[in-house]
């Protein structure tokens, strides 16, 4: 369960709209700030094996609602990361905080593959998300476990005192995220 719950994570991290939520806040949009998150149900994305992206494609509302969803959970990541930086940034973080932040990465990390249907790519409308995630699944899939991994051991290392193994905790889950960002996320994103 650690294992998904870290794939999910990484690639959510690594898609997530990171430079777009530092835009969002540099102009003070509210909107783009609050956006509910929504519930990730098996009857919006299929069936799908536990660490594998779903095969049942989503059309039309369910697949826009869909890339809604996965954006928002995106920014959440996106803020938490932000937040994370903020405390390590400092010369005595919080560490209330960044357990957290890390719990933003491990309530959704697992989730993150089922946010990626077939259906749900630019055929349905804007997104960030490249063709190449469902071109080549099995990478996409072993970068987001990769991702939920890094994210169970900063919050192994969050909950504890040691602020050198926080930070090094923190730098290889951002290492983690970039390595999907790379390939799978657009960059206008």
């Amino acid at each position: 369960m650690r294992t998904t719950l870290l794939v999910t994570t990484a690639a959510l991290c690594l898609l997530s709209a990171c430079r777009q939520g530092a835009d969002d806040d540099a102009m003070g949009n509210t909107a783009a700030n609050s956006a509910p998150v929504l519930p990730v149900t098996d009857n919006q994305v299929g069936a799908a094996p536990a660490g594998a992206l779903p095969a049942q494609a989503l059309t039309g509302e369910d697949a826009k609602r869909m890339q809604h969803q996965r954006h928002d959970n995106f920014e959440r990541f996106g803020k938490s990361m932000k937040g994370i930086t903020r405390e390590l940034k400092g010369d005595s973080p919080d560490l209330a905080a960044l357990r957290k932040h890390a719990s933003t990465y491990t309530e959704l990390g697992p989730k993150m593959l089922t946010w990626f249907p077939p259906g749900t790519g630019l055929e349905a409308g804007k997104t960030g998300a490249k063709a190449e995630i469902w071109q080549k699944p099995e990478d996409f899939t072993a970068k987001a476990q990769a991702f939920n991994q890094a994210a169970t051991a900063f919050a192994t290392a969050a909950a504890g005192q040691d602020i050198a193994a926080i930070r090094a905790a923190h730098g290889n889950l951002g290492k983690s995220c970039k390595a999907c960002h790379d390939l799978y996320r657009e960059e206008d994103h």
